[in-house]
């Protein structure tokens, strides 16, 4: 459950890193402004729907973080590679192995074509579309996919 408090104090952080006033946030998430008013006061609970058109709006801001006060604002990127974060590598060899994974990628083997077969056929409904897809991870954290 989200604690509604602690929720405003870091959606005003929001508003505050992004140099905006509160209609102006309103109007840039595209909810009405008593919306914004009422959570800020701490009247209302946010929703969603609410919640889900920051984190698209805004990208530096962490879906866990918002909801949670867990992570961090702005949202920083992590990537390292074994004991080296920063591995150096030539032209050459970039190339090459992209190359090589791309093919390793997109070809074609008899064990993936025999798995084929085993999956399950599911009724083909063409008048429904996928419009959110939520990936849970085992630390707690989540992301969320929109069409």
């Amino acid at each position: 459950m989200v604690n509604t408090k602690e929720f405003t104090n870091r959606l005003r952080e929001i508003i505050e890193y992004y140099d905006l006033s509160a209609s102006s946030f309103a109007d840039k998430i595209e909810v009405g402004r008593s919306s914004i008013s009422h959570l800020l006061s701490g009247r209302n609970k946010p929703s969603l729907e609410f919640v889900m058109k920051i984190v698209k709006t805004f990208p530096e801001v962490e879906l866990y973080w918002l909801l949670n006060g867990k992570g961090t604002f702005p949202k920083t990127e992590e990537y390292t590679v074994g004991k080296n974060a920063n591995p150096k590598v030539s032209g050459s060899k970039l190339e090459s192995a992209s190359k090589n994974s791309e093919d390793d990628l997109f070809s074609s083997s008899s064990e993936s074509k025999t798995e084929d077969k085993s999956l399950v056929n599911l009724p083909n409904r063409k008048d429904k579309k996928i419009a959110k897809v939520i990936i849970f991870y085992e630390d707690g954290t989540f992301d969320a996919f929109e069409n």
